[in-house]
């Protein structure tokens, strides 16, 4: 198996497993936050279902610039962030699908402004600005979810809350 193809199998149990969290956000709770330094769960949100566009953009560019006025994406409503995380993920699995062993090697940037925040293989830029930061925040989100008391479902196997 080559490594785009294990990039792909993750990515098609991650991606479910995500979406399954996002679905239980409640809207009404939005612009709720656990501690005065915390996103509210509706960034976090957003944030979390707009991570597959940042898959596409490494696989499909050598540079991502964000501006330091730059204002993210924000969903309104629970059915916008999952339509928005949906789109975002069918783009995301095909740039994956059709990603080749000799692009991972292609140094990938990514800048804030003039500044640059990291210049790294394109493989290792999929797997930390990715892959392993939408599964932090996928963490996060549980949490903010629990202290709202929404039964959390299972990612690997079943959560408490599906033991009841």
């Amino acid at each position: 198996m080559t490594i785009p193809e294990l990039f792909l199998e993750e990515f098609d149990v991650e991606m479910p497993s995500t979406r399954k969290l996002l679905e239980r956000v409640p809207e009404a709770s939005f612009t709720w936050k656990p501690h005065e330094k915390s996103m509210t769960l509706g960034r976090l949100a957003s944030h979390i279902a707009d991570l597959p566009a940042r898959c596409t953009t490494i696989i499909t560019t050598d540079e991502l610039v964000r501006q330091p006025r730059f204002t993210p994406w924000a969903a309104s409503s629970t059915a916008d962030l999952l339509q928005h995380f949906d789109a975002a993920t069918t783009e995301a699995r095909a740039a994956l699908a059709g990603l080749r062993e000799d692009q991972l090697s292609v140094v990938w940037t990514l800048k804030m402004g003039d500044r640059t925040l990291a210049s790294v293989p394109r493989a290792m830029a999929l797997r930390r600005v990715f892959m392993d930061h939408i599964i932090h925040h996928r963490a996060q989100l549980g949490v903010f979810l629990r202290l709202l008391d929404v039964p959390i479902p299972g990612m690997y196997g079943a959560s408490a809350d599906d033991q009841r």
